[in-house]
């Protein structure tokens, strides 16, 4: 059969459960299954502050699509979805994913990626072993992780999927202990599994606590727009729609027990990321705050992240060969689109931020000094 997915699909799963379907990157793959797709989508999110249904609204009231409110760390929630939709492939994003975040509350992104992921992989395996001999193997379980887990790269070289682990951060350590344990489920239990490392994504729908809506909607109100160091941090940008489209290509094409490094093949400092987002907004809206006449004077230096990696880039070159993935957007041309949705959904902005976070600082020292 070639499935639901289209005409390349080499297997058929027709009914996909993913975890963290309401947060930036999740929604994002749910709109996109929904709307491109005749696959059915089960959407399991504990709607944290970064979980938001508003995201979904254009897909809500499709037959195709589910939802249920449960946490991955609930053995029993988990056991019953996993009964009641019997799905046949799982895709998990649900994490803390926020650095500064996890430098201030550690055991929450322990509690969720860590304790999490066993307790979802032992669902996971429990159904999987009640399949027959053919759905058991058409059956993914793909984890959705970070480049972060590999560390910090100097000026030159590129993360590749044999790199050596070496998190530098709670939030990043989390991750790759995770990650070990899908692989080890993989290798011990024989689950069919794929991981996923990524690069920065950005592009709509994104919580305002990362960098790039923070940039946006703080120019706007004519507040700082804090980067840490001098700005000097690399990252390497990938647009979420690009980065969604990966996620599915790997769940269709990709082989059991593999790693794929999904990235933008665009590096760029934080300063420069900064300096970008300015430049559009007074493109799109010359009436700027009071006091300046360029948003880029907005920019405020801020003592450093602990901890704070150099640089992240991303070897992409396997997906690519293997998979024949490319992404669509540059960083321009992303970077124009998402400053566009943030204009255009004032409304989002708003409602998303439920008091919780109020694009603070996050993750600062304690004994660290506002500015340098």
């Amino acid at each position: 059969s070639a499935g639901l997915l289209g005409p390349d699909t080499m297997l058929s799963h027709e009914r996909i459960l993913i975890t963290g379907g309401a947060g930036f990157i999740g929604s994002e793959l749910v709109r996109q299954f929904i709307n491109e797709t005749g696959a059915s989508v089960i959407n399991v999110d504990k709607l944290t502050y970064a979980g938001n249904l508003e995201s979904l609204a254009a897909v809500e009231g499709n037959p195709r699509y589910h939802f249920q409110q449960a946490d991955i760390c609930d053995q029993e929630a988990m056991a019953g979805l996993f009964d009641e939709y019997r799905p046949d492939a799982v895709m998990h994003l649900a994490a803390e994913s926020h650095v500064d975040r996890s430098i201030e509350g550690p055991e929450a992104f322990v509690q969720t990626n860590v304790v999490g992921t066993c307790t979802l992989l032992q669902a996971v395996y429990h159904h999987w072993r009640g399949l027959s001999k053919r759905e058991k193997a058409d059956f993914r379980f793909l984890h959705v992780s970070t480049n972060e887990v590999y560390g910090s790269l100097a000026g030159t070289g590129l993360f590749t999927e044999t790199a050596a682990y070496a998190p530098n951060s709670p939030y990043s350590a989390s991750k790759a202990a995770s990650d070990h344990f899908v692989r080890a489920w993989h290798r011990t239990y024989g689950l069919p599994v794929l991981t996923t490392n990524c690069s920065n994504n950005y592009g709509p729908y994104q919580f305002p606590e990362k960098l790039i809506p923070l940039m946006i909607l703080n120019a706007l109100e004519g507040r700082p727009l804090p980067i840490y160091g001098r700005g000097e941090n690399v990252r390497d940008w990938l647009y979420v729609a690009d980065h969604a489209r990966a996620l599915r290509l790997v769940l269709r094409e990709g082989s059991p027990g593999e790693v794929y490094n999904i990235g933008g093949f665009t590096e760029k400092t934080n300063l420069e990321v900064a300096t970008a987002v300015c430049a559009l907004l007074d493109e799109a809206v010359p009436e700027h705050p009071v006091g300046i006449d360029r948003y880029e004077q907005l920019i405020t230096y801020v003592a450093d992240r602990p901890g704070h990696d150099l640089r992240y880039a991303i070897d992409a070159t396997k997906i690519q060969r293997t998979l024949g993935w490319r992404p669509k957007e540059n960083f321009a041309t992303g970077l124009r689109k998402t400053v566009d949705w943030y204009l255009e959904n004032p409304e989002w902005c708003r409602r998303v931020q439920d008091g919780s976070y109020r694009r603070e600082r996050l993750g600062l020292p304690h004994d660290a000094e506002s500015e340098l």
